[in-house]
């Protein structure tokens, strides 16, 4: 290219396609400087969602575009600036957090908690601050997920709880505060108050993204969770069996009354896979999720296998993600991970909210 103006460069910056927005560098704003030294084009991108995983083949797809315009010689630096995003009217924010996503399901047995705790994980390894709150009071199972079902928060200078610190994020569960084998023989009324308290008690320090891990069905921490506090969206895990995508459309018509976006469906269990062969089957239907979200007008997030490993990395407290990062199936979390947020980025800042942080 003889002439190259920031212009020229621009126009080919817009022919490159964000796959976890689905919209060109451009006109997501994600552009921040182009400059021109000699021959040697700088460009500077900045994602508003974190993409650690995601830099060097996105940094591919920009040097190819320019190359095939006859540009030879670039140089892309990308970095990543995490916002908070508007919430349900009327709730104010929780202190230290700046986005809250809620994790849900129309059925137990989906494989939900296990999900949520592997998007948290992944959100971090993309290089978020990343808090999760198991909002399960009957049957927390994040505990042990995490492998610190042994540990008991510290209490502040302020009387309040310190989250748990596990695998690099921030944990909260009533699982931390009653023996395991203690059942919780709770009225509705208890339970809201008790994960009201788990919230708001407890002293979250700079966090980007706070999953919710919450109980299947649509009762009374859903309605607390939509009424009380601030969520920026929500995710619907399901399986592909007509029965499980029964119970998560009404999980998704839930968040859809009370004004909570939805950030997309994530398909668990879409395929078996033999430990001992390989041999790949569709035990429980194909597709449904996708469907799902396509008839929903929402977004399909990803599909997981039904894997032998996936179960026991979380019952040995080490989920797939943080045991191996660069596994197949970890990079599957990551990937899903990417798309919460880079959905999320897609909706309004919240006005007045914190200081935006930036991700090397």
């Amino acid at each position: 290219m003889t002439n190259l103006t920031e212009d020229s460069i621009q126009k080919i910056l817009s022919t490159v396609i964000d796959v976890h927005t689905g919209l060109d560098l451009v006109s997501s704003e994600n552009v921040k400087n182009i400059s021109i030294d000699d021959e040697i084009v700088n460009v500077e991108l900045l994602l508003k969602y974190p993409a650690i995983n995601y830099h060097e083949d996105l940094k591919g797809s920009v040097e190819e575009a320019l190359s095939k315009e006859g540009v030879n010689y670039s140089n892309i630096s990308i970095k990543s600036k995490i916002a908070a995003y508007a919430v349900q009217g009327g709730v104010p924010a929780l202190p230290g957090v700046k986005n809250i996503i809620a994790v849900a399901s129309g059925k137990g047995g989906v494989g939900k908690s296990t999900t949520a705790v592997n998007i948290a994980l992944s959100l971090q390894s993309e290089g978020a601050n990343v808090a999760l709150l198991d909002a399960d009071i009957y049957g927390p199972s994040q505990p042990r997920m995490l492998g610190v079902k042994d540990l008991r928060p510290e209490e502040s200078k302020e009387g309040n709880m310190k989250p748990v610190l596990a695998h690099g994020i921030q944990a909260m569960s009533i699982g931390f505060l009653v023996e395991e084998a203690s059942p919780m023989v709770w009225r509705g009324p208890m339970v809201t108050q008790a994960l009201e308290q788990l919230l708001k008690n407890t002293e979250w320090e700079d966090v980007d993204y706070m999953i919710v891990d919450l109980p299947p069905g649509t009762g009374d921490t859903q309605l607390t969770l939509s009424q009380k506090i601030p969520v920026s969206g929500a995710v619907i895990v399901t399986t592909p069996q007509d029965i499980a995508l029964i119970d998560a459309q009404k999980g998704l018509a839930m968040f859809e009354k009370v004004n909570i976006p939805i950030l997309g469906i994530v398909e668990n269990m879409s395929i078996h896979i033999c430990s001992n062969c390989n041999h790949a089957e569709e035990i429980f239907g194909n597709g449904g999720g996708e469907r799902m979200a396509a008839t929903s007008n929402t977004k399909f997030l990803g599909a997981l296998p039904l894997k032998l490993e996936i179960r026991t990395d979380v019952d040995e407290g080490t989920p797939s993600v943080a045991k191996d990062p660069e596994s197949k199936v970890s990079m599957m979390y990551q990937k899903i991970a990417r798309n919460v947020a880079a959905t999320l980025s897609l909706q309004s800042e919240s006005i007045g909210a914190f200081p935006k942080i930036t991700i090397e």
